[in-house]
């Protein structure tokens, strides 16, 4: 075995040609929606979002004043739905916008049931900050390993300039481990199947993609701090400097 099959094995370099199944403009619409549906079964799984959202979000939010939110590039919607009803069920305002410029994405978000406090909108966090768009808090789940270093920094410029007080960037953390774990408790998703979607391929094919701690460190500038999260999670996270006409002012 040849040392490259091993590094290749050990994951120890990062997927960068590739691309995923659901981003080909081509792809089978109906497996797309399929795979839209199972994110939320995923990320319920995977994301550990709860986690995020008990630890990080919910200490910033409010039950008498509203807190704004960003999510850059939501796909099919399922994680700010999930942050719109926690905060519900416990009483706390909590306003999303859910972004992507995708109108298969859109679309789907359109047609699910609508959440209170939860707006889709097809845009680009560039297009909000030439708007003049501010937010409390922005976050993205599963992003970052699929950007290139230039849509990376201006990505990350970009939250910076939309936030008032907080940003949680949430990916997977690149691992053999993970992604044994992932290739078998995926298989009843595979394409093979006639219910298939992009579940199977495309997540191994993230995990591929995705950072480890020191690479993502390295890629990003000063101001943010990339944090682990068990099991196999990285959160790159900015707390910005209150700005006083933004606390005197409405929300974004």
């Amino acid at each position: 075995m040849t040392t490259s099959v091993r590094e290749d094995r050990l994951l120890v370099h990062r997927e960068l040609r590739a691309r995923e199944l659901m981003d080909d403009p081509d792809c089978d619409p109906a497996a797309l929606a399929r795979t839209y549906r199972h994110f939320r079964v995923i990320n319920g799984l995977v994301s550990r979002w709860r986690r995020v959202y008990t630890s990080r979000l919910r200490p910033l939010l409010s039950p008498t004043a509203p807190t704004s939110l960003l999510d850059i590039g939501c796909g099919g919607g399922d994680v700010p739905r999930a942050l719109a009803r926690w905060a519900a069920r416990e009483g706390l305002l909590l306003e999303i916008t859910a972004i992507d410029p995708d109108a298969r994405a859109a679309a789907f978000a359109a047609a699910e049931p609508p959440v209170a406090g939860l707006t889709f909108a097809r845009t680009t966090s560039s297009e909000l900050v030439r708007a003049g768009a501010r937010f409390d808090i922005v976050t993205s789940n599963h992003l970052l390993h699929h950007l290139d270093p230039a849509e990376l920094r201006t990505m990350l410029a970009d939250s910076e300039a939309l936030s008032r007080r907080l940003v949680v960037h949430n990916d997977i953390a690149r691992s053999p481990v993970a992604y044994g774990a992932y290739l078998v408790g995926t298989l009843p998703w595979r394409r093979s199947r006639p219910d298939a979607s992009f579940i199977h391929d495309d997540g191994l094919l993230s995990i591929r993609r995705s950072y480890r701690r020191g690479e993502l460190a390295a890629a990003v500038p000063p101001g943010w701090r990339v944090v682990r999260q068990r099991p196999y999670r990285l959160l790159l996270v900015r707390r910005a400097a209150a700005r006083p006409r933004d606390e005197a002012g409405g929300r974004a």
